[in-house]
């Protein structure tokens, strides 16, 4: 239930974070493509960083310093892949993009570029050392009712934006 508790929290965390850029920087206030205030990929990232972490803190054996370098790098190539992934998807389903680094210098396609890498990199050691420690006990004490209720919206939810926004083929 942890990990469960800890997707929901970091996608409505993720969300929010999201639509207040958004609504900075270009005027709305809009995140993913969900109708509840959901953004998955903020919660499946959280996942992967706390198994990712605690896999190489676990096994590596190294100096703390050296672990939280290769854990850096790995993490943030596996969140890059799942942007990249999720950018695929999302257009291939719903036939949207949701955004673009096709601007940006060091780019890999649009969905993938270094700038953005380095910027999960940076925010998952953030996310390691500082905000989950802060979340976790709220995280824990996140009743086994409250997280059933919240499997069952985010399925609605999953299946209404399917039925509404999926593409035609």
């Amino acid at each position: 239930m942890y990990l469960i508790n800890c997707f929901f929290v970091y996608s409505i965390l993720g969300y929010i974070f999201e639509a207040l850029v958004t609504l900075i920087t270009k005027g709305s206030f809009s995140s993913g493509i969900f109708y509840g205030p959901i953004t998955p990929v903020y919660g499946l990232g959280a996942i992967i960083i706390l198994v990712v972490s605690k896999k190489l803190f676990k096994n590596l054996h190294l100096p703390r310093l050296l672990e939280t370098i290769i854990v850096f790098f790995v993490v943030s190539i596996l969140l890059s892949f799942i942007e990249w992934l999720g950018g695929i998807l999302i257009e291939f389903i719903f036939d949207k993009s949701l955004w673009d680094y096709s601007e940006q210098k060091y780019n890999i396609g649009k969905y993938i570029s270094l700038e953005m890498t380095l910027v999960w990199g940076i925010i998952s050691i953030l996310f390691i050392y500082v905000i989950n420690p802060l979340l976790n006990k709220v995280i824990i004490k996140i009743p086994k009712w409250l997280t059933i209720i919240l499997i069952i919206l985010f399925i609605f939810d999953v299946i209404i934006t399917l039925i509404l926004k999926i593409k035609i083929f």
